[in-house]
């Protein structure tokens, strides 16, 4: 599968954990991140990814663009609710590109667990 990680900055430190914890899973598919978020997972887990520009960059968006020539298979995105985006409006046509295209989009950690978890299963 290809799937995309994407944390805001508040939530950076909960997706390397979550990289960490399913790391032997996340390690058989092809995976794709924004920029600072990328980075930060491969540093701290070893996994191996490609790194797009940071979300507020114009990574978001390249995420979308994905989405839209079906490129992608999941997105894994912990979004900050409580923090103002200023790039509010790539992050809402993302997800609205998620919902059109039918794939499948976990904002927070228990749905990315959620998720990661059905890979596991499926990988057995």
């Amino acid at each position: 599968m290809r799937i995309a990680l994407i944390a805001h900055d508040k939530k950076k430190a909960e997706m390397i954990r979550l990289a960490a914890k399913y790391k032997d899973i996340l390690a058989k598919h092809e995976l794709y991140a924004t920029g600072t978020t990328g980075t930060m997972v491969m540093g701290e887990t070893g996994l191996k990814l490609t790194r797009m520009k940071s979300g507020p960059l114009g990574g978001d968006q390249q995420i979308g663009s994905m989405v839209a020539d079906g490129k992608l298979d999941m997105i894994l995105f912990l979004r900050d609710p409580l923090t103002a985006q200023p790039h509010e409006p790539d992050v809402s046509a993302l997800l609205r590109l998620c919902d059109v295209m039918d794939i499948p989009l976990a904002t927070n950690v228990a749905g990315c667990e959620i998720f990661l978890d059905y890979l596991k299963d499926l990988d057995a």
